[in-house]
């Protein structure tokens, strides 16, 4: 279903333009960096918009939470006590942060989300190969809200739409930063969110980003956002590539061969394809051999 005309007019002829390609070609897959955009207001990223939106989909969609939060919290943060269309509505007085998970499953949304990657698919695709999985994320912050520390397993382009926020980003795949066992529990079902140390923040990069302004983060980056003093509202482009699936197969085997007494040795990040774990760990899959 195509989106309404309403609603694919408010697009400009090109969200990411010729420079803006040309530096996330440079850069992807595996380097942070921020690139312009040109998605600034659009009717279906306005706040009523996307309390309408909060209520269409699924319980297992939506995740809000309290936005006066340490960097680092142990599991998952508490409830602000509101429903998830209150926190978007009241979201400069809620002192909260909210996600709506895979918009795509709103026709509408899904046009806006396959529209943006379409600008982008060559670059992508001449890096890593088919473009897998797109998924879209929106995240509406209460001024000066913290979204702790975490990582999450998509290639992803975050557009600042309203508002200001500063991610902070640590090295993807860096054990300084999230051991290999943490990343073996995320992928073998568990959380996303990481062990905190202080002593981390030294070794961060810190990335502003204002409305105009998207931040590419690799795979499994860790990284916190700390919300700017106004409202905020980005949008997270993100998709998965066979690389990345190989990475998180791996990532599954080396979990289950350290529960039988085995230390394991990581995957290799891009371009190491990793093959031989991942095709290993499907070929148990395949056979009911995992447990899982």
């Amino acid at each position: 279903m195509n989106a309404p005309a309403r609603f694919a007019d408010a697009l400009p002829a090109s969200v990411f333009d010729a420079a803006a390609r040309a530096r996330f070609a440079a850069h992807y897959p595996e380097q942070p960096h921020v690139l312009k955009h040109g998605l600034t207001s659009h009717p279906l990223l306005e706040i009523e918009a996307l309390a309408q939106l909060a209520e269409k989909l699924p319980i297992a969609s939506v995740e809000y939470n309290r936005g006066d939060l340490p960097i680092g919290v142990d599991g998952k943060p508490g409830s602000n006590g509101m429903t998830i269309a209150e926190t978007i509505r009241r979201v400069s007085e809620a002192e909260s942060w909210a996600v709506l998970k895979n918009i795509e499953q709103v026709p509408a949304y899904e046009d806006l989300l396959l529209g943006l990657l379409a600008e982008i698919r060559p670059e992508i695709e001449a890096a890593t190969g088919a473009m897998l999985t797109p998924q879209g994320f929106i995240f509406v912050s209460s001024p000066n809200s913290v979204t702790p520390y975490h990582f999450d397993p998509e290639h992803n382009i975050l557009l600042q739409i309203r508002g200001s926020k500063v991610m902070t980003q640590f090295p993807a795949g860096d054990t300084r930063f999230v051991p290999d066992e943490a990343h073996e529990a995320y992928h073998s079902g568990g959380p996303r969110e990481l062990k905190w140390d202080d002593a981390f923040l030294a070794h961060g990069r810190e990335f502003a980003l204002a409305p105009g302004e998207a931040l590419f983060v690799p795979v499994m980056a860790p990284h916190f956002v700390k919300n700017g003093p106004a409202p905020s509202v980005s949008l997270s482009i993100t998709w998965r590539s066979e690389w990345s699936y190989r990475e998180s197969d791996s990532r599954v085997l080396n979990a289950i061969l350290r529960q039988r007494g085995f230390a394991p040795k990581a995957p290799g990040r891009f371009p190491h394809q990793n093959y031989a774990k991942a095709y290993a760990y499907r070929a148990l899959r395949k056979l009911g051999l995992t447990g899982g």
